[in-house]
């Protein structure tokens, strides 16, 4: 792991700023190479964490940039290694013609993830913190970004460590009985870490009840518009989004294929999916759609049951919120409040029935307080929270071993019975944090960063 790697850590494109990092032992010569301080000193010489002027050369010795170079001696640095960034201007043709010469110098190129891996396997960070850096990269909203930075700091592991310390603290004074008999060491008694081993449940419990909080923090909100032809269903899809995204006319059906579009509403990501209008067709397309509509009610997270407030409710509007009403989560939007309104909002069978109008703009501010108050936004999102399967995974199999330890105790099963149990929890929360994860699920944790990072 000791070899040198370079590559780009910014994005692709033309930008202010491109960066050239280097990582393993000896980068500072290798970047010398193409790297020369306007002090005309080494760059292996340069201070510490300080940024030196240079030029940037090509493997030809021509000049490309002027550039700046920090130095990061490790283990104090990202990766725990020594590292080197060029911070060059973010022309493409110079970053890749650098990256060239710094591969001619002898550095390999960065595999993905490989510097964050690096800092794993180099004891900077533990796999949580590490899975929580490509997070915080693709968070799509302020609460996901301060989950996962709160992450990065530990934030997850920490609420765990007690947990761990004292199940380990149990094993080891069991096995301290068992293997010393003759020491003068307090007699095990399992009874007496029934209380550590409730408290234990209790946080995993908690921790296991945000994983939905963390998987909508990723991933968003899979919702879906229903509702006959002609009710606004696009208009409110355009005017969620802030742009005409769908065209929209008054001849009944212009919508003929679901149309997916990202709207942020009120901290909150929603996927949102416009159908195509339910009513019966003989149009073969739009009947085609028409089942592509239940189709993706029937996949969706919460849907969005539209009706015109100007006329009553017809046969399809009821075959629209039978639709709806399959999926976890419905309300129904009534549309048009800016008209005469004709629909009894106590005959909606809704628990939340919201008066809106997508042609004004108007009503969307209950909305997403609705949103708000059906998928917890009051979650605090410290870091806390668990955002991914694999965590969720882990942190279950914890509860169930240890909760099978305090049913093995209550029904007076021996020690060494109950403390495969507890070792088991404690595999488990090694998982987690990297202490016990086996070789090819990191593999396929770094496989989802960028090369660069």
């Amino acid at each position: 792991m000791s070899h040198v790697i370079a590559a780009v850590s910014t994005g692709p494109g033309v930008s202010a700023i491109g960066i050239l990092r280097l990582s393993g032992e000896g980068c500072a010569r290798v970047a010398g190479q193409v790297f020369r301080p306007k002090s005309g000193r080494p760059l292996e010489e340069a201070p510490n964490r300080k940024l030196i002027l240079g030029t940037l050369l090509d493997e030809g010795g021509r000049v490309l940039d002027q550039c700046m170079a920090v130095y990061t001696r490790g283990p104090h640095s990202y990766t725990g290694e020594d590292t080197v960034e060029l911070h060059c201007h973010g022309s493409p043709p110079v970053l890749a013609a650098g990256l060239e010469a710094l591969y001619r110098a002898g550095a390999l190129p960065a595999r993905r993830g490989e510097f964050t891996k690096r800092a794993f396997l180099n004891g900077q960070m533990d796999l949580t913190q590490a899975e929580a850096v490509i997070d915080l990269i693709e968070a799509e909203t302020a609460d996901a970004a301060a989950n996962a930075a709160g992450q990065v700091g530990g934030a997850l592991v920490r609420r765990l460590e007690p947990i761990y310390h004292s199940l380990t603290d149990l094993c080891s004074h069991f096995h301290a009985v068992l293997d010393y008999p003759d020491e003068d060491i307090e007699d095990f008694r399992l009874p007496a870490y029934l209380g550590t081993l409730e408290a234990a449940r209790e946080t995993l419990d908690r921790l296991l009840a945000t994983a939905a909080r963390g998987r909508i923090l990723r991933q968003g909100i899979r919702a879906v518009i229903l509702g006959k032809p002609n009710v606004g269903k696009s208009s409110l899809l355009n005017a969620l989004a802030g742009f005409r995204r769908v065209i929209v006319t008054e001849i009944p059906g212009t919508t003929r294929d679901t149309v997916e579009e990202s709207v942020l509403l009120g901290g909150l990501r929603l996927r949102l999916v416009d159908t195509a209008g339910i009513r019966d067709t003989g149009d073969e397309i739009e009947a085609m759609g028409v089942a592509r509509s239940l189709e993706a009610a029937r996949e969706a997270e919460l849907a969005l049951f539209v009706c015109d407030g100007s006329r009553p409710l017809s046969g399809e509007d009821w075959e629209a919120i039978e639709a709806a009403k399959a999926a976890p989560h419905a309300l129904c939007l009534v549309n048009k409040a800016d008209l005469p309104q004709a629909v009894d909002f106590a005959a909606l069978p809704f628990d939340t029935v919201l008066p809106i109008s997508a042609k004004e703009g108007t009503g969307l501010e209950a909305l997403t307080a609705a949103l708000g108050a059906i998928f917890g936004t009051e979650t605090p999102c410290d870091g806390s929270i668990l955002t991914n399967a694999r965590q969720t995974g882990a942190v279950a199999r914890a509860r169930d071993a240890v909760s099978r330890t305090i049913e093995g105790l209550a029904a007076g099963l021996t020690p060494d019975a109950l403390l495969t149990d507890v070792e088991e929890a404690l595999e488990a929360m090694g998982e987690l944090s990297g202490r016990t994860v086996r070789e090819d699920i990191t593999n396929r944790i770094f496989e989802r960063f960028c090369v660069g990072k």
